[in-house]
């Protein structure tokens, strides 16, 4: 089974966990299946190149299940739970983020090996649950007013990820799950124009019931939660992964999760995150220049090595900066939310 990259990381202050919830057992609670369709970058008109630079030529699934039906029931109550923490941000009105540091289940559930290695099987790329902790378990709930989109038109802050329906789908009227099929380019031309992705270039992704979920390239795919018609409880958990192949350049935007996450918490996980990502990267760039034949001259060692550190670089650069950018989405202030 595929493992986590690092230990899960210690709770942060100010967090208690629940006691008395069941223990996460994959036998009970897991009943992976694999999705019907599978979608590439290349078909949302991706070029060759813009995908080599990615962790997974995957785009999005159709909706497969994830959890039993005894599964999504204990999902459905620790969402309801946890639903006292929700907390607005600037693009969803009610998430709760750090979940996994008060649900034990959850948390399990998030670092499943069992669900990795699904996972890797579906992205055709090994994966492992991401570092930062509160890219795990992150869950939406309905807005409080009718006709509010649950979350924004946007791309992850991170790559690969899935969206799992906590509460049925199938009794709501609207809060469609949707995405658009294109490139983020094209939604950004969009947006300056005042304009939302054109309705017959978006799926809304057909949910047999809870406990399913989508796999999603986050961060290259544009989608949202769409509004609610009628009230409704309208739950979501969204659960993150990077790729184990640290050549491949790390496409989280970590700056934006300021917005959202407790400040000192983030910068430790972070900082612990670039630094195994450079490590691995040094240790790759020892054994290449171990080698008997190892020719480099000093401008490509100098090279070699600046990408070596690169993520380490670029988090001391973001964590010192006073100025925070504002978390990105491609909605206008005035547009409606139909």
């Amino acid at each position: 089974m595929t493992a986590a990259i690092l230990p899960f990381a210690a709770q942060p202050p100010g967090f208690e966990w629940f006691d008395d919830e069941p223990v996460f057992d994959p036998a009970v609670h897991l009943q992976l299946e694999a999705p019907e369709l599978i979608r590439t970058l290349d078909e949302f008109g991706y070029t060759e190149d813009e995908v080599a630079c990615t962790a997974s030529p995957v785009a999005a699934t159709s909706a497969f299940r994830m959890l039993s039906a005894e599964g999504a029931a204990v999902m459905l109550a620790v969402a309801r739970r946890l639903e006292s923490f929700a907390e607005a941000n600037p693009r969803i009105e009610r998430s709760v983020r750090s979940g996994c540091h008060r649900s034990r289940w959850l948390r399990d559930l998030c670092i499943s090996p069992e669900v990795t290695e699904h996972l890797c099987s579906i992205y055709s790329v090994d994966v492992a649950p991401h570092p930062i902790t509160s890219q795990l378990g992150h869950l939406n709930y309905a807005p409080a007013e009718v006709g509010t989109a649950v979350d924004k038109w946007h791309h992850d802050t991170l790559a690969l990820d899935y969206v799992m329906m906590v509460a049925d789908p199938i009794v709501l009227d609207g809060g469609d799950f949707e995405y658009f099929v294109g490139t983020k380019a094209e939604v950004a031309t969009f947006a300056d124009r005042g304009e939302r992705p054109p309705a017959d270039r978006c799926v809304s992704v057909q949910w047999p019931g809870a406990g399913f979920a989508v796999a999603l390239h986050g961060n290259m795919v544009v989608h949202r939660g769409g509004p609610l018609h009628q009230a409704g409880e309208r739950i979501s958990m969204v659960n993150g992964y990077i790729t184990t192949d640290v050549r491949v350049d790390d496409q989280t935007r970590n700056v934006d999760l300021f917005h959202v996450d407790e400040p000192v918490t983030l910068a430790r996980e972070w900082a612990r995150y670039a630094a195994w990502r450079s490590r691995r990267r040094l240790d790759v760039l020892i054994e290449d220049f171990d080698r008997a034949d190892a020719v480099a001259d000093p401008i490509e060692a100098a090279q070699r090595l600046a990408h070596a550190t690169h993520d380490v670089d670029v988090a001391i650069a973001d964590l010192r900066r006073t100025d925070r950018p504002e978390i990105h989405h491609y909605e206008h202030a005035h547009s409606p939310d139909a």
